[in-house]
C-alpha cells in the first residue's frame, strides 16, 4: 500500500511540475514579446496575422459550398496554362476554359487584392444565392493561398458594351444590334434586377451596373455579372447604410454622392440601369467628354428636349415605325429612371412593366437637374472595385456631354 501511495505521489508531483514549466514558458514568451520588442514581434507577428486572415477567408468560404471549390492547379488545367486570353482589367484577367464535361468556361483570375479580398468573398458570396436566367452562373470558384479565381459559364458574345460602343463613335456592320434585339436586351436585364431586388430570398443590390458587366450568351440573352461591389441585405429594408460611394462614374446615383438627396436603396441600382439604356439607345458611353466643348449638350437634356418638342429622334439605325416606338419607350423609361430624387424613380418591377406595356401609356418625365449632379460630381469621393477593369472612367469625375448630338 505505501509502495502504491509513493508513486501516486511522485506521477502527482512530475504533473504539477510539467504544468509549472508550461505555465513558465509561456509567461517568459510573454515577456519576451512585452520588453523585447523589436526582433521577436516584427517575426512572429506578421505570421499570426497571416494565419488569421487564412483562417477568416476559410471560414467565409465554408458557407459557399452550393459552388464547387477548385484547386489551383484545376485552374491551370482548364485554361491549359491560361493559353487564351478573353479580357483583362483592374481585377485581372479572364481566360477561356474547358471542363471535363466538355462546357466551356470563362475563369476571371484575380489579382493580388487590396486589404483582405472583399470584393472576392462579397462577390462569391452574393451570387452563389442567385439562379435567374439573367444572372450570370457561378460554376466555382479557387481560393488557394494567394490564389483566387472565379469560374463562370462561358458567354460567348461577351459583353455588351462593344456592340453599343466603338472606338470613334462607329461600329463595324457585324457588330450592330437591332432595335428589336436592344429592347430585348434592356428588358432581360430588367428581369435580372427586379429579381435581384425582389426574387430572392434576400435583396442583393449590385451597385455597379454597367454595359461592360452585362454579358451576352449565343443567343444574346443578356446576364448580370460582375458583383464584386453587390451588398446582401434582408428583404423587408428599403434604405442600406454605406461607408462611401461605389460603382463608376457615369452609372452611380446622386444620392450615392450626396447623402441628402434621398435614401441609398435598390432605386440607386435603377439609376445606373437608366443610364445604361442611354447608352445603348445613344450607342456611345454617357460618360465621354468630346474634344469639342463649343456647343456643349448633356445628351439625356438633348433626347428629352426631341421628346418634348416631338422632333424625330435622330438615332443611329432606325429605319421603321417599329424601330422608332422601341427607340422612344427606351429613351422615356431611362429618363425616368434617372431622376435625381430616388422617390420619382420607378421600381425595377415599374420598368419591366413599361417596357412591356404600350407607348402610349408612357408619360414624359421631368428633365433630370444636370447642375446639380454637375456639383456632386465635381466633388465624387468614389471608391472604385479593385474589380473594375483598369480602361473605365471611374476615377474620372466627369459630366457626360457631347459637341453634336445628332452625329450618334
Amino acid at each position: 500500500m505505501t509502495t502504491v501511495s509513493g508513486k501516486r505521489t511522485v506521477g502527482l508531483k512530475i504533473k504539477i511540475g510539467t504544468a509549472a514549466l508550461g505555465a513558465g514558458i509561456v509567461v517568459t514568451l510573454i515577456l519576451m514579446l512585452l520588453f523585447w520588442k523589436t526582433p521577436m514581434t516584427r517575426i512572429i507577428m506578421p505570421s499570426i496575422k497571416q494565419r488569421s486572415k487564412h483562417f477568416d477567408g476559410e471560414m467565409k468560404i465554408e458557407g459557399l459550398i452550393s459552388s464547387r471549390r477548385y484547386t489551383y492547379k484545376d485552374i491551370k488545367r482548364m485554361t491549359n496554362s491560361f493559353e487564351e486570353k478573353l479580357g483583362q482589367g483592374g481585377y485581372g484577367c479572364v481566360y477561356k476554359g474547358k471542363l471535363q464535361d466538355g462546357r466551356f468556361v470563362a475563369v476571371k483570375l484575380l489579382k493580388k487584392l487590396k486589404g483582405d479580398a472583399e470584393e472576392f468573398f462579397n462577390e462569391v458570396a452574393s451570387i452563389s444565392r442567385t439562379s435567374h436566367v439573367n444572372v450570370v452562373n457561378l460554376l466555382g470558384f479557387c481560393f488557394e493561398g494567394s490564389e483566387r479565381a472565379l469560374v463562370y459559364e462561358f458567354m460567348p458574345n461577351g459583353s455588351l458594351e462593344k456592340f453599343i460602343f466603338g472606338g470613334s463613335n462607329t461600329l463595324e456592320v457585324d457588330q450592330q444590334l437591332s432595335w428589336d434585339t436592344l429592347y430585348q436586351i434592356s428588358l432581360g436585364i430588367a428581369h435580372g434586377l427586379e429579381y435581384l431586388h425582389r426574387g430572392c430570398n434576400i435583396r442583393i443590390l449590385h451597385f455597379d451596373i454597367k454595359p461592360h458587366n452585362i454579358l451576352l450568351d449565343a443567343n444574346y440573352c443578356p446576364k448580370i455579372s460582375d458583383f464584386g461591389l453587390a451588398k446582401i441585405c434582408p428583404r423587408e429594408e428599403s434604405i442600406v447604410s454605406l461607408l462611401g460611394a461605389r460603382g463608376t462614374v457615369g452609372y452611380i446615383a446622386p444620392e450615392l454622392i450626396i447623402r441628402n438627396i434621398g435614401g441609398v436603396s435598390h432605386k440607386s441600382d435603377v439609376y445606373s440601369y437608366g443610364m445604361m439604356v442611354l447608352d445603348m439607345v445613344g450607342r456611345r458611353k454617357n460618360i465621354e467628354v468630346m474634344v469639342d466643348h463649343t456647343s456643349e449638350t448633356y445628351f439625356p437634356h438633348w433626347i428629352h428636349r426631341c421628346l418634348e418638342l416631338r422632333e424625330e429622334l435622330g438615332l443611329h439605325g432606325i429605319t421603321n415605325e417599329e424601330d422608332e416606338g422601341i427607340a422612344k419607350k427606351m429613351v422615356i423609361i431611362g429618363l425616368w429612371c434617372i431622376q435625381i430624387d430616388p422617390r420619382a424613380r420607378p421600381s425595377m418591377t415599374q420598368v419591366v412593366e413599361m417596357l412591356k406595356g404600350s407607348i402610349e401609356t408612357l408619360q414624359i418625365p421631368p428633365k433630370p437637374s444636370l447642375s446639380l449632379l454637375s456639383r456632386s460630381l465635381e466633388v465624387c469621393p468614389c471608391e472604385s472595385s479593385s474589380l473594375q477593369e483598369s480602361n473605365d472612367s471611374n476615377l474620372g469625375c466627369s459630366m457626360s456631354i457631347i459637341s453634336d448630338p445628332r452625329r450618334l
